[in-house]
């Protein structure tokens, strides 16, 4: 079975028949997406393999306790996820000091980039005794995996989060044996949404971008991906940055990862069509 993707029209091809699928408006031309076109397919993990939002939620509030700071909450974490550590600590510290009473500065201005040293010696501390305690593999995950894998395609994650905690999160959640290759945020020079991490991944796989698909959950993979060449789908329940996901220059929009089997014809169940526009 070949599922071709006619972005203009936003329907799927499937076996002559047509059936409404939720694709992204390509800029130039028709995709057509089949697994003849590729060799490897590269994975995010925050918000797009596991979901880790209570993780960070956890290890920042005990950072901002440890630095007498107010708390925060997952309303607040969610749209910094996804740009590294870094920038989620930075971003957090200034929010906490921003609604601090100005009478516990003991009038001295305490300034984020002042505390950042401590604070990222906290949050490591923090982040590595709860990593993965209050995560969990999103629905559909473990599918999409044992099809691609299956298929025989080459599978990597790529995430911003630090090396070592996407590793032990991966073996946490059994999901470690599904990667070839495991790089984080600090794994080459500069972070997604710069091409370079995943021109290097593709290099560790032994494929080329353009045979290589992008699964991600943000602007950041999708705009990494366009960069570096490679095809790039984004699921709709990550994080994105609080942005609307469907709003993102994307290939195409998966509400589960299962729904890859169907993309790329992996099984024999035939999907059943989801409701939608005729196309004209």
């Amino acid at each position: 079975m070949v599922a071709g993707f006619k972005a203009s029209t936003g329907v799927r091809s499937i076996d002559g028949e047509s059936a409404t699928f939720t694709i992204g408006q390509l800029p130039k031309l028709t995709m057509r997406l089949e697994p003849s076109m590729f060799d490897a397919a590269i994975f995010d993990l925050d918000g797009t393999t596991v979901d880790t939002l209570g993780d960070f939620v956890v290890v920042l509030n005990a950072m901002l306790d440890d630095l007498a700071l107010p708390r925060t909450d997952a309303a607040q974490v969610r749209p910094l996820v996804g740009k590294g550590s870094e920038y989620l600590i930075g971003a957090v510290l200034e929010r906490a000091l921003a609604s601090r009473p100005s009478s516990g500065t003991n009038g001295q201005h305490v300034s984020s980039q002042s505390l950042f040293d401590s604070a990222w010696v906290r949050y490591q501390s923090h982040y590595r005794a709860v990593n993965g305690q209050q995560a969990h593999v999103f629905p559909g995950v473990i599918e999409g995996l044992e099809a691609m894998r299956a298929g025989d395609w080459r599978l990597a994650c790529l995430t911003n989060k630090p090396t070592a905690f996407a590793a032990a999160l991966l073996r946490s959640k059994g999901l470690d044996g599904y990667f070839a290759q495991v790089f984080g945020g600090d794994a080459f020079e500069r972070k997604k949404p710069d091409p370079l991490p995943l021109l290097k991944t593709c290099e560790a796989l032994g494929t080329s971008p353009s045979r290589t698909l992008m699964v991600g959950d943000s602007s950041n993979d999708a705009r990494a991906a366009r960069a570096a060449g490679c095809p790039v789908l984004l699921v709709t329940y990550g994080y994105n940055h609080g942005e609307p996901v469907r709003e993102v220059d994307a290939d195409g929009f998966l509400d589960s990862l299962s729904e890859l089997s169907t993309v790329f014809g992996f099984g024999a169940t035939r999907p059943v069509p989801r409701p939608g526009p005729t196309a004209t």
